[in-house]
């Protein structure tokens, strides 16, 4: 059963007459006759009743007839989505995520997004550290990553979305609570908390190289899989942490002192592959510039 053959029953149907279908369908009498026959031997049936005077329905043209209201509309629905997805209209984009800084990012990109592209949908994927963001959208797993830089990945693109600064967080009753600034060598014999070893975190690679630039190897007695995690052991007072400023504004139950001297600073990016770029997923970059534009 070919479209062609259907939109041609219902031109006909409607207009009981065979020429005017076929002006209509800008076809002839001819092709338009075979057609309509090549349809009925399809179905085993008689769709339509011809004398020389005039052309009706046949009780089984007229039960047929819905029915290919439906499967016309239906393709046409179809191609509508298609158009649509190839436009950025609809789709889902997976955005992979970890640490407080991007979450934070994320109410004004979803409410512009929901904005001006209602028919994206955007999963948030937790834990998703900057190795692991450029893995995935590396291997297509993943649309998007927040990524921490300077690390850089083959056939991943990046944009930084903000910038920050290492800052040192401690207990609200440690002695460092409250003062202006601490100096990272001041540091050596504390008890350190940290993100677990084997690449997962650039960030824990920043603290053991701002505290060996310090003239010391930090001191880590417990790990935590993510940020707040961390935050709490923190404030728990089993250790200190290196983390950034962005932490500053979501996480309280903690002090939060800079640190003198040398400025540590990172930035956050959002990263994709274009090879691996979905009409969705470019639509989702295009507000994320406007909405976190590079600093």
């Amino acid at each position: 059963m070919d479209l062609r053959h259907i939109e041609a029953f219902i031109a006909v149907a409607e207009e009981l007459h065979f020429g005017r279908a076929a002006e209509r369908l800008h076809t002839t009498q001819p092709p338009l006759s075979r057609q309509i026959r090549q349809l009925e031997r399809s179905l085993g049936a008689s769709l339509l009743a011809r004398t020389t005077r005039r052309v009706t329905l046949t009780p089984v043209g007229e039960a047929f007839l819905p029915a290919a209201y439906k499967v016309v509309k239906s393709v046409e629905e179809a191609a509508a989505v298609a158009a649509s997805a190839a436009h950025g209209e609809i789709g889902t984009v997976r955005i992979g995520v970890g640490g407080v800084g991007p979450l934070a990012c994320l109410p004004g990109l979803v409410k512009r997004l929901n904005a001006e592209k209602p028919g994206i949908e955007l999963v948030v994927v937790g834990q998703v550290y900057s190795q692991a963001g450029f893995d995935m959208v590396a291997d297509g797993s993943l649309d998007l990553a927040f990524v921490r830089l300077p690390a850089v990945r083959e056939g991943v693109s990046t944009r930084v979305v903000f910038d920050e600064r290492l800052i040192l967080a401690v207990a609200p009753d440690h002695p460092l609570a409250g003062a202006e600034s601490a100096a990272l060598a001041d540091l050596a014999e504390e008890r350190f908390i940290a993100y677990p070893p084997g690449g997962v975190s650039s960030l824990r690679d920043l603290m053991v190289h701002a505290c060996v630039d310090a003239g010391f190897t930090p001191r880590i007695v417990q790990y935590g899989p993510e940020t707040s995690t961390i935050m709490a052991m923190v404030a728990a007072g089993l250790g200190v942490t290196l983390t950034v400023t962005s932490v500053i504004d979501v996480i309280s139950n903690v002090a939060f002192v800079p640190l003198a001297g040398r400025s540590y600073k990172t930035q956050e990016a959002i990263a994709w592959s274009q090879e691996h770029l979905s009409p969705a997923a470019a639509a989702v970059l295009a507000i994320a510039e406007e909405v976190l534009p590079t600093p």
